[in-house]
């Protein structure tokens, strides 16, 4: 089967970037065996686990879920972009509280939290636990990633 190729340029992680992809490629297979970066994983490609998930133009989306085509012009920030210099303070508090342990889906969900924080800088606890529910961790038992963000959003986190 033959399927068409076409060249895209879009912002990713603050730098423009243009590149040939074919219809069906997928915005995790682009970001990740293409252009190498490592931290949106492939965990069931269906979108229900979460460690896909990246922004696109400033929204968390599932990039399994996401043709590469359709970023054509958009804005692509993946973990490795949100933060020029260093570690955000979310991902400070994460390394506070031991948040992951496999790292798996630790990506993911730090891009979760970061939107859920840009659009409530104080979630309650329930708030927390209710936005994380589209990201799946198999290792914490999501007790030290919602305290983790918790602390932070108390002033504890770094």
């Amino acid at each position: 089967m033959s399927f068409m190729k076409k060249t895209i340029t879009f912002k990713l992680n603050h730098e423009t970037r243009s590149v040939e992809v074919e219809s069906n490629d997928t915005l995790l297979e682009l970001l990740r065996d293409r252009l190498g970066l490592k931290s949106p994983k492939c965990g069931c490609g269906r979108g229900d686990c979460g460690t896909c998930t990246v922004f696109l133009d400033g929204k968390s989306v599932r990039s399994c879920l996401i043709l590469a085509i359709e970023v054509d012009g958009q804005e692509v920030i993946t973990l490795e972009g949100l933060c020029k210099d260093g570690l955000t303070p979310l991902q400070k508090s994460f390394l506070k509280h031991n948040s992951f342990q496999c790292g798996f889906c630790t990506p993911g969900i730090v891009i979760t939290a970061t939107e859920m924080l840009q659009k409530n800088p104080n979630p309650s606890r329930e708030e927390i636990k209710e936005t994380l529910c589209g990201n799946l961790c198999r290792c914490t038992g999501y007790e030290p990633i919602i305290t983790a963000i918790s602390d932070l959003v108390q002033g504890k986190g770094e």
